[in-house]
């Protein structure tokens, strides 16, 4: 028997509470601390706990989207393909930083299915478009 388990991705960063704030109004959740000392700030949705964000007072961005850099992790965000225009302008608004990339052939109906960005801290994330609602989490391939 396996015993049971839940994951989330933690994103390290200087100030981890207007960092979670950011992606609690992006990904409409709740941010709260996971403990006393506001090391950990844990991002909430209907689903449950969707991401984290980590104090770490040395934190140094990744310099993607540099050829010669990692992109080391990042947060894919699904929207339908008809809102990627609008969730585009959502994460602009709340701080996110686009950023260009190269022509990487993903198209959907000669649109780009995808947007890359940075959040407020040089985290990379992108907006990507699918073909159904994507707010189930079941049966949703990436």
């Amino acid at each position: 028997m396996t015993v049971p388990k839940t994951s989330v991705l933690i994103l390290d960063c200087a100030e981890p509470e207007p960092l979670a704030r950011f992606y609690a109004e992006l990904l409409g959740a709740t941010a709260g601390p996971a403990t006393g000392n506001g090391e950990l700030f844990l991002v909430t949705g209907r689903t449950g706990t969707v991401l984290g964000v980590r104090r770490d007072p040395h934190h140094a961005p990744p310099s993607w989207p540099l050829p010669e850099e990692s992109q080391q992790a990042h947060l894919r965000i699904l929207v339908a393909a008809d809102s990627l225009d609008e969730a585009e302008r959502e994460a602009v608004v709340l701080g996110a930083r686009p950023v260009a990339a190269e022509e990487d052939g993903t198209r959907l109906d000669n649109r780009t299915t995808l947007r890359r960005f940075t959040d407020p801290a040089g985290h990379s994330f992108v907006i990507a478009a699918v073909r159904e609602d994507p707010t189930p989490l079941t049966g949703w391939r990436p």
